[in-house]
């Protein structure tokens, strides 16, 4: 199987790095900035579950893509998904498959209406990661869960072949039978520690410390309104472990979204928080006027407006 993985920053350059040094056939579709990068320095992974370092790593720009891939893995930033939809032009053929790992849904809307929904699958990871100036990718924590499944209208033999892909290299790697809604969990989960983390400017610990496990659990419970009426409640063993994890006494945990911030860079804030906001209806939150998501998206979009003044 041909894989084709968009990026090779944190995400892509993870799942990526332990794909190619599993043995499967993989490139990465990068700028030329980080392609030299790759082509002088090799990929490097550093992680409590192992080290990657790979002195060759096979990759591609945009313009020199010859023929279409069986399956495109998909790690780019959400603002960054036009363009690259763009560049994929040449990648997708009638048997392509695109797994994207972009966080929220609205990404899908935009891959059906460019390539149909029988191309995208529905899919999802959880994994701590950060790529330094280097290029060297940093995993955080032993976990990194990448779940896949289908949406619409998919061969169940070629999801298989994808399954067998991502099978034994080096991750977690599931077919889902119920992606959407592992979707929508993940999307809650991170709306929560995302907003919560970037609006105190501090780790989940911190917040505890300061007393604001209420603020955590509502706007934990906000995003749940948001989601239980859209058809996916989170499941109960689902809602309680992702509390336990957003209320943790002393935990250093926080969203890359803040990384982004501390860093100066742009966020998914729209993705995330913005597009979570915009399916709110009135009643999804007791006190529409107090609401905490709201409250962490104006943060954010505050953020970037002094952003773009400062750095026009």
């Amino acid at each position: 199987m041909r894989i084709l993985i968009v990026g090779a920053g944190a995400v892509g350059g993870y799942f990526g790095g332990r794909l190619l040094a599993a043995g499967r056939d993989v490139t990465f579709l990068v700028r030329a900035a980080r392609g030299q990068q790759l082509s002088d320095r090799g990929l490097q992974v550093r992680s409590p579950l192992g080290n990657i370092n790979l002195d060759r790593v096979p990759w591609v720009q945009a313009a020199d893509i010859q023929g279409a891939y069986d399956l495109i893995l998909l790690s780019c930033k959400a603002g960054q998904l036009p363009g690259v939809m763009d560049d994929l032009t040449h990648a997708v053929g009638p048997s392509t498959l695109i797994l994207p790992l972009l966080n929220g849904l609205r990404h899908l809307d935009a891959l059906d209406q460019r390539f149909g929904a029988a191309h995208v699958l529905g899919g999802k990871c959880f994994v701590s990661l950060d790529k330094l100036a280097d290029g060297t990718i940093v995993h955080f924590n032993e976990r990194d869960d990448l779940s896949f499944g289908v949406r619409a209208g998919h061969d169940g033999a070629q999801v298989q072949a994808v399954a067998d892909a991502l099978a034994g290299a080096g991750f977690t790697a599931q077919l889902s039978p119920d992606i959407t809604q592992e979707m929508w969990e993940k999307w809650m989960f991170i709306a929560t520690g995302g907003g919560i983390t970037c609006l105190m400017r501090a780790s989940v610990g911190d917040v505890v410390a300061a007393g604001g496990v209420d603020l955590i659990c509502d706007l934990f419970e906000e995003c749940s309104a948001i989601a239980r009426r859209a058809g996916y409640p989170p499941r109960e063993p689902v809602r309680e472990a992702f509390l336990q994890v957003l209320t943790q006494p002393g935990s250093a945990l926080t969203a890359s979204m803040l990384r982004d911030v501390e860093r100066g860079d742009a966020t998914e804030a729209e993705h995330v928080l913005g597009d979570l906001l915009a399916r709110r209806l009135p009643e999804d939150v007791e006190t529409p006027d107090r609401s905490v998501l709201r409250l962490a998206f104006t943060h954010l979009q505050a953020y970037a407006a002094r952003r773009r003044r400062e750095q026009p």
